[in-house]
């Protein structure tokens, strides 16, 4: 272009002030528009495309679940220096971050978040003794002071949704000292397991021997001379009626009872002299 008209410099103006007036907001985002007349404008921009005014400002707002590690420093309830590494999971609350930007500003976690989350941890952690806290107790610990801040948080346009420990550092001593009683305790309790199993296999035992001993008492009860004979007969029966050959000899068992000879034995005992007297033997 060798010469600008008079209407090029303004169709240039109006060009870059229309690129000027506009705004995208991500996704995940909120965004809240700031202008020199007006300051901060009332309502949010959601996602998207927006045009807004070309001098205006937008802070965007991640709405989204974040995290952040947070190093504390606290003391047990004896006095020892605990060291400990946590996360953080904070969000703002959508609907609620024009107020938030007004009231706080767009560094709500260092303003907000991260000192009641120390002052929190260490009003919690001193209610324990460092065992507590390095082992048994530490979940409640991250519930109690996931409280605190909650309410401390209370109409301050945002929420924490977790806060996690994720390490804890005691003096080497301490720790190793924590670390051999949590040994010995689990030995005690593996061995009141193997106890209390021996005492379940003895009773199952005197139990099943008991019933062994009910049973025969009932049974002996049950039974007398007549009904022993009786049996007999009726085994007597079912043996005489079977095919293999045999003798009975009436009456002359105990108590009367028959006396039964398999004759199968005898035959094959009696047939070995005759087949020797074949072959010359005298």
């Amino acid at each position: 272009m060798k010469r600008l008209g008079g209407g090029t410099i303004p169709t240039l103006a109006g060009a870059m002030l229309a690129v000027g007036a506009c705004a995208t907001v991500p996704t995940g985002r909120t965004g809240v528009e700031w202008t020199p007349t007006q300051g901060t404008v009332p309502g949010l921009l959601g996602e998207g495309f927006h045009v807004i005014s070309p001098f205006a400002r937008v802070y965007e707002v991640d709405i989204r679940e974040q995290e952040q590690e947070e190093p504390l420093d606290v003391l047990a309830n004896n006095g020892l220096d605990i060291k400990m590494t946590s996360s953080i999971l904070y969000q703002p609350i959508g609907a609620e971050v024009f107020e938030l930007i007004t009231q706080t500003g767009s560094d709500y976690y260092r303003t907000l978040v991260a000192p009641y989350v120390r002052s929190s941890a260490r009003k919690v952690v001193g209610r324990y003794n460092p065992e507590e806290i390095y082992s048994t107790k530490r979940e409640q610990i991250e519930r109690e002071i996931r409280q605190e801040v909650s309410e401390k948080l209370a109409g301050k346009h945002l929420r924490v949704n977790a806060i996690l420990i994720r390490e804890v550092h005691l003096p080497t001593t301490v720790q190793g000292a924590i670390q051999t009683k949590l040994e010995e305790e689990q030995r005690a309790l593996q061995m009141q397991y193997i106890l209390d199993r021996t005492r379940q296999e003895a009773e199952r035992k005197r139990i099943e021997a008991a019933g062994i001993a009910d049973f025969q008492t009932i049974i002996s009860k049950g039974l007398s001379d007549k009904v022993i004979e009786w049996k007999g007969i009726e085994a007597t029966e079912k043996l005489a009626e079977s095919p293999n050959a045999k003798v009975i000899i009436v009456g002359s068992g105990k108590n009367g009872l028959p006396v039964i000879l398999n004759t199968s034995g005898l035959e094959a005992s009696a047939g070995a002299p005759s087949a020797a007297a074949g072959h010359g033997m005298p």
